[in-house]
C-alpha cells in the first residue's frame, strides 16, 4: 500500500470555502483519492478527515484557526472596531493583501484607539470577529496566510 501525499494547501483552500459558504462538509476526489472536509458545528475547528475512495475514513486530524501560524490575536480586552470611524471603509476584508505593521483593526480599551498591527505581510483569509464586537485577551481576531 502506497503512501498518500496530500496537499496541505488545497485542504486549507477547503476549509475557507468551507467557511466562506457556510457549509457543514465538503469533499474533492481525484482518481482513487479523495479528500473530505468536515465543520464541527459545535466549535471554531475544522476536523479534517482523508481517505481512499474506496477505503474507510482514516482517523480525523482535528486543527484549530489557533493553532494556524498566521492567527492574530486580541493582544487586550476592549470593544473591537474593524474601521476608523462609522463612515471609512473596514481596514480589512477577506483575499486583501497586507504587509507587516499595516493596521488590520481598532481596539478601544479605556477611552484609548489602540492599532492592531499585522505581524507579518500576507493575505487575510479569516475575519472571525464584528465591528463593535467586545474581546478578550487572547480572542482570536484574523488569519494572515
Amino acid at each position: 500500500m502506497s503512501k498518500m501525499t496530500v496537499d496541505q494547501d488545497i485542504i486549507r483552500d477547503l476549509a475557507t470555502l468551507l467557511n466562506e459558504t457556510d457549509l457543514s462538509e465538503i469533499e474533492v476526489q481525484d482518481g482513487d483519492k479523495r479528500i473530505r472536509v468536515v465543520r464541527n458545528m459545535t466549535t471554531a475547528a475544522a476536523p479534517v478527515s482523508i481517505a481512499p475512495a474506496a477505503a474507510t475514513v482514516a482517523p480525523v486530524v482535528e486543527t484549530t484557526d489557533k493553532d494556524h501560524p498566521g492567527a492574530v490575536t486580541s493582544p487586550m480586552v476592549g470593544t473591537l472596531y474593524t474601521a476608523a470611524d462609522p463612515e471609512s471603509g473596514n481596514f480589512i476584508k477577506i483575499g486583501d493583501k497586507v504587509a507587516a505593521g499595516q493596521t488590520l483593526m481598532i481596539i478601544e480599551a479605556m477611552k484609548v484607539m489602540n492599532q492592531i498591527p499585522a505581524p507579518k505581510g500576507g493575505t487575510i483569509i479569516k475575519i472571525l470577529v464584528e465591528n463593535s464586537q467586545p474581546v478578550e485577551f487572547g480572542d482570536l481576531l484574523v488569519i494572515i496566510e
